[in-house]
């Protein structure tokens, strides 16, 4: 398969490519590149292609976030994340729960390695990638939560933001529902990354999210950025329907 297109800076969506075949992920990145702003790289993949998935998509002209959630020692995370700086992800998602320490080393190991090929443009310069500290998993509802221990979910995502901005993590993860809370403590600086996005309620048992909103409803609480993927990965025509997905944010994105 040929070059795709660059993705379209301007959209809010990221596509979930949660598909262990790369051929597969770059016929969907293609095909949906003029409704979407970024491509996600996670584990699926990565496991399948490694550093190569990255590099793939983008040769393809697409912008990157790679989504490994990386949760570990300080110095480990912070080898691993100076190891993918080249890829030229322009997001990197660790766990805040790993803790300031690790986070810290993850931010300044991201800095330390110095600008990465990342950018709007293919292989062009631009800054290594920012850090985005995942929050609260939006597959895990009250009960799991509490059996965690980590009661309600706005309350244990507001306390991981303080330990991701104290850090001086430059992105956030989190599920639709505590993104207005999280928008206050952080202000505009901080990019909100919103997974568990859906057109419409999924049916029960149909999705493996628990805590979901609509586009829209994301947006108008203070997101940045939606995560999407089966909505248009597994329709039947996923180039229309990521354009109608995006065709509801800017709308939304308009009334803000």
């Amino acid at each position: 398969m040929g070059s795709g297109t660059a993705s379209g800076s301007g959209s809010a969506i990221v596509l979930a490519l949660d598909t262990p075949d790369l051929a597969e992920a770059r016929a969907l990145a293609a095909a949906t590149s003029g409704s979407v702003g970024l491509v996600k790289v996670g584990l699926e993949l990565f496991g399948a292609h490694g550093p190569d998935a990255v590099r793939t998509l983008r040769a393809d002209g697409h912008r990157v976030m790679l989504d490994l959630k990386l949760h570990d020692i300080p110095a480990t995370v912070g080898r691993a994340v100076a190891a993918l700086v080249p890829l030229g992800a322009e997001l990197l998602t660790v766990h805040a729960g790993g803790g300031t320490a690790m986070l810290t080393a993850a931010v300044q190991a991201a800095k330390a390695a110095g600008p990465g090929p990342g950018g709007p443009g293919p292989g062009g310069p631009g800054p290594g990638p920012r850090i985005a500290a995942v929050t609260v998993l939006t597959s895990l509802g009250p009960d799991d939560l509490a059996a965690l221990g980590a009661g309600d979910a706005t309350r244990a995502a507001t306390r991981l933001t303080r330990l991701a901005l104290e850090a001086g993590c430059q992105a956030l993860v989190c599920s639709p529902l505590e993104v207005a809370r999280l928008r206050a403590l952080t202000g505009p600086d901080v990019t909100i990354i919103c997974p568990g996005v859906r057109p419409a309620a999924p049916q029960p048992d149909s999705d493996d999210q628990a805590r979901v909103a609509t586009p829209a409803a994301a947006l108008a609480a203070g997101a940045d950025l939606l995560v999407v993927g089966r909505p248009i990965t597994r329709a039947p025509d996923p180039a229309a329907a990521a354009a109608t997905i995006a065709a509801e944010t800017q709308t939304a994105g308009a009334a803000r």
